[in-house]
């Protein structure tokens, strides 16, 4: 099915599940989808199976949005006492955006739907009466899995799959590979359970080729203690000191290692300046999402807080989040860190819904069919990939996953001729595609950082012992916030936190 085709079926109402292979354009379509509908007054709730997923599409987790964390089962009450905001989001969703759709267990769908109509009083409809709009595809990840946690498969297996009947939008246009290039037919080939001895060969070849030695090349790994020892390899190659920073938890250790699965953010987190970081939780001011990437450029000097310029333009001093576990209105445990990762290395499962111009990716240790398709099909082209090692693993797929396929390709044609009467109206759309909004250039971290000291001269310069003997004997004898802030040249919120880092956070409201 062309894009165009798909976009109208999703702007007529209906609820759908949009897939295809890697690289024909799902997330470009559902922005497109996106934006329509936000043009046409409707609110449209952007979630995807993991964070990194979501910035693709500036959204949350499913998992958030609906309230239920990492619960595997609804509680008794559950809906009682969900947070106001969180109901209120849930009652004027008109349209809801599942993204990376092959990663959710078949139950947490199940709840997800159950939630939607608790909510929305609405028991007799799928999702309280929500256009669902599903996207991925079931040759990628799987749901993992855990042990301790309940099992599930692929969300066609649930009772909400077969209650929303969702339409099939099944896109064969590829435009992140050329046609003709050899990645291509080999994640072809992947797909249609055809993969010979030269494709293989093919592979092995770019396992003997070297990135230029300039290349900042992002590296793809299977196992998460293979990520951490390239991140801390390169951390140590940077120079400059330390800075270290560990999380406090609060609630029993069994919540509270229950809580650890669900949160990227590390137990110890090192920095320097110049370290590769990425976000591992949506900002509630939005300046930046759980996925995004920046660079740490400077330490507040206050707080030793890193200053993180991210790829989106902003700069932003990151301060320490928490993370929840809530049972109904009890909360279990907590976990309080700088919402921060190393991102030298990320895992194949953080890559999914990425396009990388070149990578360096290493399959050696991949564990589950699927992997390797994932990997690969990140690359553009076979010429900037560089494969450190493969195993057979890597290429293979899911049996289930060739099984729901052929389902979704039968089903995808009679839909295709079902809708067939909204082409030309899709071709129409087509010919006058949508205007991306400008973007206001973002100023740099230098320019922000000349026009703060233009009313606060001494902003991010280091406190000089004579400063803090200032500060603290104007505080002792009385003199406001707003007073030190004039006299020594900062921000009242430095001047708060440095009064608190020398009398403690009692003393300074």
């Amino acid at each position: 099915m062309k894009q165009s085709l798909a976009l109208e079926i999703l702007l007529s109402g209906e609820s759908a599940l949009l897939t295809g292979p890697a690289g024909t354009g799902k997330t470009f379509v559902l922005n497109q989808f996106i934006r329509a509908s936000k043009d046409e007054g409707k609110y449209v709730s952007v979630t995807a199976t993991t964070g990194l997923a979501a910035t693709h599409l500036g959204g949350t987790t499913i998992h958030a949005w609906a309230g239920i964390g990492v619960l595997d089962y609804l509680p008794d009450q559950f809906v009682d006492h969900i947070a106001k905001g969180r109901r209120e989001i849930i009652e004027k969703t008109d349209i809801l955006i599942i993204d990376e759709i092959s990663m959710l267990h078949d139950y947490r769908l199940d709840m997800v739907d159950e939630v939607c109509r608790l909510v929305r009083k609405a028991p007799d409809v799928p999702f309280g009466g929500i256009q669902v709009v599903m996207s991925g595809d079931f040759f990628q990840l799987p749901p993992v899995n855990r042990a301790g946690s309940r099992e599930g498969g692929f969300v066609v297996h649930s009772d909400a799959w077969r209650e929303l009947n969702p339409v099939i939008l099944y896109l064969d246009e590829q435009f992140r590979q050329r046609e003709g290039d050899a990645l291509l037919d080999i994640l072809t080939s992947l797909r249609a359970n055809n993969l010979r001895r030269h494709h293989a060969e093919k592979l092995l070849e770019r396992t003997g080729y070297e990135p230029p030695t300039d290349a900042d090349l992002t590296e793809l790994h299977t196992m998460n203690v293979d990520v951490d020892q390239i991140n801390g390899r390169r951390l140590a190659e940077l120079a400059g000191d330390e800075v270290q920073y560990t999380q406090h938890t609060t609630g029993s250790a069994n919540y509270v290692e229950n809580l650890q699965r669900s949160v990227l953010a590390p137990v110890e987190l090192v920095l320097k300046l110049g370290a590769l970081v990425m976000a591992v939780k949506n900002d509630q001011s939005k300046r930046y999402a759980n996925g995004s990437i920046g660079m740490v450029v400077d330490f507040e000097p206050a707080t030793d807080y890193p200053v993180v310029q991210f790829r989106n333009g902003r700069t932003v001093v990151m301060q320490p989040d928490t993370w929840e576990l809530r049972d109904g209105d009890k909360k279990r445990a907590s976990i309080s860190q700088i919402p921060l990762r190393l991102a030298w290395a990320i895992t194949v499962h953080k890559s999914q819904g990425m396009t990388l111009d070149a990578a360096r990716i290493d399959l050696r240790k991949a564990f589950v069919p699927g992997m390797g398709y994932v990997a690969l099909s990140r690359v553009r082209d076979i010429d900037n990939l560089y494969l450190t090692g493969i195993n057979r693993t890597a290429l293979q797929m899911s049996d289930e996953a060739y099984t729901i396929d052929e389902r979704l390709k039968m089903r995808a044609a009679n839909d295709r001729e079902r809708f067939q009467y909204l082409q030309r109206k899709a071709e129409e759309r087509a010919a006058k595609p949508l205007k991306n909004p400008s973007k206001k250039k973002s100023s740099s971290w230098s320019e922000k950082i000349a026009k703060m000291r233009e009313i606060h001269p001494n902003a991010y310069k280091p406190w000089q012992p004579q400063d803090d003997e200032a500060l603290k004997l104007g505080f002792i004898n009385g003199e406001s916030i707003k007073h030190l802030s004039t006299q020594l040249g900062r921000h009242e919120g430095s001047i708060k936190m440095r009064l608190q880092k020398h009398f403690g956070e009692d003393a300074v409201q």
